[in-house]
């Protein structure tokens, strides 16, 4: 149980950690307004859900990667908490201003998809059996 919960807990890191990184590289380099004032240019939002799509792929990567066994069941909880939280930034979205509505939305929407993808692809490589 304890490696499963790790697994999980393994893949929100690399979220959290390579998202808040290179958005703290993208302020330091200004190319995002300074932390705590919104950001709504749509170019600026595209790049963050972007390169936060490939990080939530390596996040289900990750997480099946370190899953003791059936690596898929692991990526879909993971999925599914990713999601109810995805939700519950939508709504506190609708709440603060913090950019485009459309931003959070998106987060939420393609997050499940990506930690899917980054699974299947550890599945595929012949490592990682699905579940």
């Amino acid at each position: 149980m304890g490696r499963s919960v790790l697994a999980i807990v393994a893949g929100f890191f690399v979220v959290v950690i390579l998202s808040l990184g290179i958005d703290e590289v993208l302020h330091l380099l200004k190319v995002y307004p300074p932390w705590g004032e919104p950001m709504y240019d749509p170019g600026l939002n595209a790049l963050a859900l972007s390169y936060r799509i490939v990080i939530t792929v390596l996040s289900g990567y990750v997480t099946a990667r370190l899953a003791p066994r059936n690596p898929m069941r692991h990526v879909l909880v993971g999925g599914v908490i990713g999601l109810l939280l995805g939700v519950a930034g939508v709504v506190g979205a609708m709440k603060i201003p913090v950019g485009p509505i459309w931003y959070p939305i998106a987060i939420a929407v393609t997050g499940f998809p990506s930690v899917w993808l980054g699974g299947m692809l550890y599945a595929r490589s012949g490592r990682g059996r699905t579940a």
